[in-house]
C-alpha cells in the first residue's frame, strides 16, 4: 500500500517547495486518511495555509489549539505556526499553501500595511464556519480558487485576484490588537519547544531523561512540561517515545532489519516493550505494519 508522508527538517519545517520561485502557490486535493497513520504530522512553514473540509471531520492541532473541524468548515494557519492534522476516517481536505510575497513584495506598502500585521501577529489560526457571514464569504472564495486549479491552466491572475479578496476579509476581521509582549512570549516559547524537539531528534537512540530535554533549552523540568503541553499537547517523554516509534516505522518500511534490531537502534530497552508501545500507538504490530507497507 502506498501512503503519503510529510517530510520535515530537524526543526520540523516542511522541506517541500510549494509552487515555484516564480509562482509560490500550490493546491493540494488531499485526503488525510491516505497519509501514513492517517495523519499529517507536526510541521510548520513560512507560507500561509488555507484548508477546507469537504468530507468528514478533521482533527487539527495548531498553536495551542485543538480543533475538531467538521465538514463545510475551513481553517487558516498562519506563517511559522506548528500544526498537525489527524483523521478517524476518510477526510477530504483540499488546501492551498502560498508565500505571503505572492500578494506583495516584502518592504512594499501593501506588504507592510496589510500582510506583515497578520503574519507577525500572535494569531496562530482562524476557523471559518458557514454560519458567520464573513467567514462564509471566505469559504466561497476558497471554493472558487479550488475550482480554478481543477479546470485548467492560465489561472494565475484570477487565482491571485481571489487571494486578495480573501485576504481583505481576513485582515478586516482578525483581532490584531495583541501587544508585542504577547508575540515575544509566543515566539520565545515556540523557539524553546523547537530546541527541545531538535534535541530529541538528535539523541533519540540514546538514553534520554526529562532533565536532559529541559537542560537542552536551559529551563526547568516543569517549564519543559508546560511548553510541550501548551505547544503540541503532549509531554516531552511521550513525544520522545512517539518520535522513536516514527523512526522505527521508517526502518520497518525501508529495511529488512529484525524487529529486535530496530527496537535497539531506536532507543527502546527491549523488543517486547517496543512491540507493546508500537501496537498501543499505531493499533497494529510492527510486522503487520511492515506487511501493510509492502
Amino acid at each position: 500500500m502506498s501512503l503519503y508522508k510529510i517530510t520535515t527538517d530537524e526543526t520540523l519545517r516542511e522541506t517541500v517547495r510549494h509552487g515555484s520561485a516564480a509562482y509560490p502557490f500550490a493546491y493540494y486535493p488531499e485526503n488525510i486518511w491516505q497519509f501514513d497513520f492517517h495523519r499529517i504530522d507536526w510541521h510548520w512553514h513560512h507560507e500561509l495555509e488555507f484548508i477546507f473540509v469537504a468530507e468528514g471531520t478533521a482533527h487539527c492541532l495548531a498553536g495551542t489549539g485543538k480543533i475538531d473541524l467538521p465538514e463545510g468548515c475551513g481553517l487558516f494557519v498562519n506563517s511559522g505556526v506548528l500544526h498537525r492534522f489527524e483523521a478517524q476516517s476518510s477526510v477530504f481536505v483540499p488546501n492551498i499553501v502560498f508565500s505571503p510575497t505572492l500578494l506583495a513584495p516584502e518592504k512594499s506598502l501593501l506588504y507592510e500595511k496589510y500582510i506583515s500585521p497578520v503574519i507577525n501577529s500572535s494569531v496562530p489560526y482562524q476557523i471559518f464556519a458557514p454560519c458567520t457571514v464573513w467567514q462564509n464569504q471566505v469559504l466561497q472564495i476558497l471554493s472558487q480558487i479550488f475550482t480554478l486549479q481543477e479546470t485548467g491552466e492560465d489561472n494565475e491572475l484570477c487565482t491571485v485576484q481571489l487571494l486578495f479578496q480573501m485576504w481583505d476579509l481576513l485582515f478586516r476581521h482578525l483581532d490584531l490588537t495583541s501587544d508585542s509582549a504577547d508575540l515575544r512570549r509566543f515566539n520565545h516559547k515556540q523557539a524553546r519547544l523547537q530546541s527541545m524537539m531538535q534535541y530529541i531528534h538528535d539523541h533519540f537512540a540514546e538514553e534520554i531523561t526529562l532533565d536532559m530535554i529541559a537542560a537542552s533549552a536551559s529551563i526547568s523540568k516543569s517549564g519543559a512540561l508546560h511548553i510541550f503541553q501548551s505547544g503540541i499537547h503532549t509531554s516531552p517523554v511521550t513525544y520522545l517515545i512517539q518520535y522513536r516509534l516514527a523512526q522505527a516505522a521508517e526502518l520497518l518500511h525501508t529495511t529488512q532489519k529484525s524487529v529486535s534490531s530496530i527496537a535497539e537502534e531506536t532507543g527502546f530497552t527491549s523488543a517486547g516493550y517496543f512491540c507493546r508501545k508500537f501496537r498501543q500507538h499505531y493499533h497494529m504490530s510492527p510486522n503487520e505494519y511492515r506487511r501493510q507497507k509492502t
